[in-house]
């Protein structure tokens, strides 16, 4: 399945992080996961969406503080 990941923005914008088909098993670990790991970056998973208009599972990230 078509998977987006949104990045919600100080702001409040939204960012698309990224656009890839991912396996089923990696949807199913969604039930069990709060957080995610792209492009080296740690997120909050805070929601998720299905886009049937586009055959999409979209997911609202909320990028984690991290200290230098």
């Amino acid at each position: 399945m078509g998977v987006i990941l949104l990045e919600k923005m100080p702001e409040g914008d939204l960012r698309v992080i990224e656009e890839r088909t991912w396996s089923m098993n990696m949807i199913t670990a969604l039930e069990h996961v709060n957080y995610i790991v792209v492009g080296n970056r740690e997120f909050e998973a805070v929601e998720g969406r299905l886009n049937v208009d586009q055959g999409k599972l979209e997911l609202l990230l909320v990028p984690m503080r991290t200290e230098d």
